[in-house]
């Protein structure tokens, strides 16, 4: 039987009426000082309800985790009543809403972070690429170590952003452990110079992902990863060996899913996918946006149970209403896409709805 992005999808955990996520892509529109969500968020998820699954934008769990201006978090009580506008919307409007708990480490600036330097595994800079601020861009600056108990520390961070999450109704959370950011960081093979336990590329993400699970249980948590990536100058010198043990350590737990992102040269879905007993949500991370056709082969493939858009949910909140009339798809709009507040936001217009004839 051929499956369709269209179908429903029923895994052990997730029961979705069709196959097509929206991945995570920030938006930075929350408030700049106190890190809490646009008030259009809840419209801008909502538009989006008709997703098989939505995952937010990345959301800092830790004063330390936030990357660019306009990023919301989850800490705070102040933070968790905007997110539970959001929720409420969304299961409003029928749909299920994941929150993705993102610390970006070393790929942060002192002008974001009120003056604190950004943190790492290892005190290893960027090169070669610059970051948004407030004021401008400005060149990466040298991260600080994290000592090992400041990482015994972060490991509790989120879980406690997990538990505030579910708290402020979201069905889960996904733990960012890719493109780079902080549980890259610990992955990869040049960010991660360390001496003590961490030094093993794994473990901080496994404590991280076993300490979500813990406080809300496997059923609401995910890992998204993306080996092989070399996103914000990582290297991963063997990503089949590293990602096969992760994966050997996780997929016992029964998480709700894993998110895997295939971006260079390991083809990182026919690798991991026999590797994974449980729901595995697949996204292909080109220079172009991922066609239906491409994602429709990858599931009909086995590779992946859902496909994951980004760029194309931006600019069309009722991505499989177009998917199922066959329609044209909204232009993306890139100037827009972050920052600003309505505009290029909520303003994406959906299908006209067909006239009624008596």
């Amino acid at each position: 039987m051929t499956v369709s992005l269209l179908d429903p999808y029923t895994g052990p955990h997730l029961r979705l009426p069709n196959r097509v996520a929206m991945a995570p892509v920030t938006r930075g529109r929350a408030d700049d000082a106190t890190g809490v969500p646009h008030p259009a968020a809840r419209d801008y998820y909502a538009q989006r309800a008709s997703a098989g699954l939505i995952v937010t934008e990345g959301i800092w769990p830790h004063r330390l985790g936030k990357g660019e201006p306009g990023v919301p978090g989850l800490v705070t009580a102040e933070q968790a009543a905007g997110w539970r506008a959001v929720t409420g919307a969304v299961h409003a409007a029928g749909g299920r809403i994941f929150a993705q708990l993102w610390h970006v480490g070393r790929m942060s600036h002192p002008l974001v972070l009120d003056g604190a330097a950004p943190v790492a595994p290892s005190a290893v800079r960027i090169e070669g690429e610059y970051l948004h601020t407030a004021a401008g861009r400005r060149d990466h600056v040298t991260p600080r170590a994290l000592e090992t108990a400041e990482v015994e520390e972060l490991v509790g961070a989120f879980a406690a952003a997990a538990r505030a999450a579910v708290g402020a109704g979201f069905d889960g959370v996904e733990v960012h452990g890719a493109n780079g950011y902080l549980i890259q960081q610990f992955l990869g093979t040049n960010t991660n110079r360390r001496t003590d336990r961490y030094a093993e590329p794994t473990l901080f993400a496994r404590e991280v992902v076993r300490a979500v699970a813990a406080a809300v249980g496997p059923e609401r948590t995910a890992l998204r990863i993306s080996p092989g990536s070399t996103d914000h100058a990582i290297d991963e010198a063997d990503p089949r060996t590293v990602y096969r043990a992760l994966l050997a350590d996780l997929d016992p737990l029964g998480l709700a899913y894993l998110h895997i992102v295939e971006r260079g040269a390991y083809c990182a879905l026919a690798d991991l996918r026999p590797r994974w007993s449980g729901t595995l949500i697949g996204n292909l991370d080109g220079p172009e946006p991922t066609t239906r056709e491409a994602a429709e082969r990858a599931v009909q493939a086995g590779l992946a149970d859902v496909f994951s858009f980004g760029r194309l949910f931006i600019a069309n909140p009722d991505l499989p209403a177009r998917f199922a009339a066959g329609a044209p798809l909204n232009p993306l709009r890139p100037t827009l896409i972050y920052g600003g507040g309505h505009e290029g936001y909520t303003d994406y217009p959906p299908l006209p709805t067909p006239a009624h004839t008596p």
